[in-house]
């Protein structure tokens, strides 16, 4: 199995469910450089023997595979497909389950930052561009199925997963068109990233926040 977007403050319960599921952990993979958390995936690696970290080869993080669109991450009899996803961030990805008959159905997408639970990720650093992250959505994620389950990386509002009908009905900013999310985004006047300072350096070299240190 494989862990998406960990966390270093949840590693020892995501840990703990791996071992009661009787699951044996292959990868820890990441959507994006996080700019809100520190990254559990070198954590893990110190704990779990043989785990290898994933992250896509555009966002010039440190990770042992590197992921381009088109991609698949194989685990078993499944797969994840690697879809680019930039707006939110440049490197920004998407993994999508495979299509097919031995495959889960409904489809999964795991969007990181760029698709929310009626929102999405800001475009005001990293890289962003709301123009991007647009076209992101719409020609990556929105010509999913529509039962496709959306597990986006967190939800403030306590939300864990949403499908991309809900999204293409009822998301306040990407069901506008192009020049009125544009505005959106460009005015929405968020604060400066909270962690930001900490967990981009770290989240740069796999989590690992000594490294972050001593590259500084």
């Amino acid at each position: 199995m494989q862990l998406v977007d960990p966390v270093d403050k949840t590693v020892d319960r995501d840990l703990s469910l791996v071992k009661d599921l009787g699951l044996k952990l292959i990868y820890a993979i990441n959507t994006h450089v996080h700019a809100d958390h520190v990254t559990g995936t070198g954590l893990i690696k110190t704990k779990v023997s043989g785990v290898r970290s994933i992250i896509s080869k555009a966002s010039n993080a440190k990770a042992d595979l590197f992921v381009e669109p088109g991609d698949k991450i194989c685990f078993g009899d499944l797969f994840l497909e690697v879809r680019a996803t930039p707006g939110h961030t440049l490197g920004c990805v998407t993994y999508v389950t495979g299509d097919g008959p031995d495959q889960p159905q409904p489809r999964m997408a795991f969007t990181g930052d760029a698709l929310l639970i009626r929102g999405c990720g800001r475009t005001d650093f990293q890289g962003g561009s709301s123009e991007l992250l647009y076209k992101s959505v719409h020609s990556q994620i929105f010509t999913l199925p529509k039962d496709t389950l959306i597990y986006p990386a967190h939800d403030y509002k306590g939300f864990t997963v949403s499908t991309i009908q809900e999204e293409m009905l009822y998301n306040p900013r990407l069901t506008k068109d192009e020049e009125k999310f544009k505005s959106i985004m460009e005015n929405l006047n968020l604060a400066y990233p909270k962690m930001i300072d900490v967990a981009v350096p770290a989240n740069m070299v796999c989590g690992l926040q000594d490294l972050a240190s001593k590259s500084a």
